[in-house]
């Protein structure tokens, strides 16, 4: 080591100089392999489109909930996947919007569908973590998302495709139109899809009634609706709706002293309910529209000759199906049905059908003690049992057709003995019950006499009788070809089955006059746009 003006010079051996060129070319390696391990991942994402342009499609249909309304145009049901209600930007008030953008996307007038910022650092968390946990900061953004990237992995190239189809979107479709569709289509929890849902599950109420609260607390539930539900997690909700609060004071639209008093007396939903003017649960009544729409030909013309097509129409193409109920007539039914009939020890349960004699058409239906899912899903009205001594109407229909006289007289006396149709080894006895000597048939009739009128079905003819009950309940659920009325000698005591339906169907042919109108219940179909 010399020293020349102060400065040290060091002499390195031979192969220090070798070591030191090894370092920087093990190091540019390195750097090398880095640069190359990082390239698929980052060309991937700088061209996650071909060269060819790219045109992103119009947006989907929405699925549309179908109405079930009554006589007089009151909603009885809806027949829905999801609880989807459409409407149009200008049929919500700017309040309702202005809380969603307060707490969504406060930019949205001024970006051009990406806020950068957010996107940023979307982009580097999607880039670092296999699983992007990120999501879309503009409402646009979650417009692209719903309608063009479902599906897709969540990766960093995800985001750009998202920031990109963002950009592209709001240069070709108006503002308006997005927000209009981001509140047609945004989850608000149970099961309710687009702010119209929202307002109807949680406060009952059209968009057009909410107040500027109110559409707050809605916008609280976007971020994450099984979270901030208030019914299930009360107090992570009134948390969140403190945080909107908040949001509002920020945007002005409201001042601190008004935040205040309205956290301090805001309630949240405690459950979420059917507005009583326009119910959306299902009953015994509306499993009977649905299965007519979906299996009864008549009806395919109108809504697709697969299963698959009529089921898309009636769940998710916003169809209204007119119907003949009566609501007025409805309530009154379940009311008489509840209280001649309340719930007993026993099990046993009653159903009514009503139809205007008229016309045919069914006003009211009670099918059991209410509709419930995997409990209570028989329709008793439909279900058919022994009818006792109600079918003995018919089997007189039949002799009065025949020309027998209410004066002509008949032996009702106890024991009797009567043939049975192909069974002559298996006679009808009836050995209990009143016993009433010769009379004529009106007396008869007025004691409910079995032995008389078991004989009168014996004079008039089991099979005429059958015939005529074929004519007088003919419907639907009941024909040759699906059921087999048989020509029991115990005809008159009940030993075949009928429904309520079938028994109804005949009494009203009886009350006019003989005349038979076809019972039904469906009146008209209509599209979305009529």
């Amino acid at each position: 080591m010399n020293e020349n003006y102060g400065v040290h010079v060091v002499k390195f051996p031979a192969n220090w100089t070798l070591r030191f060129v090894v370092a920087v070319l093990a190091s540019a390696l390195l750097m090398s392999g880095a640069i190359v391990g990082m390239a698929p991942q980052a060309w991937r994402i700088l061209n996650a489109h071909e060269e060819v342009p790219v045109e992103l499609g119009g947006f989907g249909g929405l699925a549309t909930r179908s109405q079930i309304l009554g006589v007089n145009g009151q909603q009885v049901g809806v027949f829905e996947l999801e609880n989807s209600q459409p409407l149009l930007i200008e049929q919500v008030p700017a309040h309702v919007v202005a809380a969603l953008l307060a707490v969504e996307d406060t930019g949205f007038k001024n970006h051009k569908g990406v806020n950068l910022r957010a996107l940023v650092r979307a982009a580097l968390s999607n880039f670092q973590f296999s699983s992007g946990r990120q999501g879309a900061s503009t409402i646009t953004q979650q417009v692209v998302k719903n309608e063009y990237l479902m599906g897709l992995p969540r990766d960093g190239r995800y985001k750009v495709l998202q920031a990109r189809y963002a950009v592209m979107l709001e240069k070709t479709v108006s503002k308006e139109k997005i927000v209009e569709r981001y509140l047609n289509t945004v989850y608000f929890g149970n099961n309710a899809y687009g702010i119209q849902a929202a307002a109807d599950v949680y406060f009952q109420k059209k968009v057009a009634d909410l107040s500027l609260i109110e559409a707050g607390f809605l916008a609280g539930l976007v971020r994450a609706p099984t979270t901030f539900d208030p019914i299930r997690r009360p107090e992570q909700s009134r948390r969140r709706f403190s945080q909107v609060l908040d949001r509002f004071v920020d945007v002005e639209l409201m001042t601190v002293e008004e935040r205040d008093t309205t956290f301090a007396a805001w309630e949240p939903p405690e459950s979420v309910t059917d507005a009583p003017e326009r119910p959306t649960s299902r009953t015994y009544f509306t499993e009977m529209v649905r299965n007519a729409l979906l299996n009864d030909p008549k009806y395919f013309p109108a809504l697709g000759s697969t299963y698959q097509e009529r089921y898309n129409a009636l769940y998710r193409g916003g169809i209204t199906v007119t119907t003949t109920l009566d609501a007025v007539a409805q309530a009154k039914a379940e009311k008489a049905a509840k209280e001649k009939l309340p719930a007993n020890r026993t099990g046993i349960q009653s159903s009514l059908v009503s139809l205007e004699t008229s016309t045919g058409a069914l006003r009211a239906l009670v099918g059991g003690p209410g509709f419930v899912p995997g409990r209570t899903e028989v329709n008793l009205a439909l279900r058919r049992r022994q009818t006792g001594s109600s079918i003995k109407m018919f089997v007189l229909t039949a002799a009065l057709e025949a020309g027998v006289q209410a004066s002509d007289l008949i032996d009702g006396t106890l024991p009797c003995t009567l043939p049975n149709p192909g069974l002559p080894e298996e006679p009808f006895k009836i050995t209990k019950g009143v016993s009433h000597p010769v009379s004529p048939l009106a007396e008869q009739t007025w004691l409910s006499i079995n032995c008389a009128y078991a004989r009168l079905a014996q004079i008039v003819g089991l099979n005429r009788v059958v015939n005529l009950s074929y004519r007088v309940m003919s419907s639907p659920y009941l024909t040759r070809d699906n059921y087999k009325i048989q020509p029991y000698a115990s005809f008159s005591t009940g030993a075949n089955e009928f429904s309520a339906y079938d028994m109804a169907s005949g009494a009203q042919t009886i009350a006019n006059g003989g005349v038979h109108h076809e019972p039904y219940f469906i009146e008209k179909i209509e599209g979305p746009s009529g």
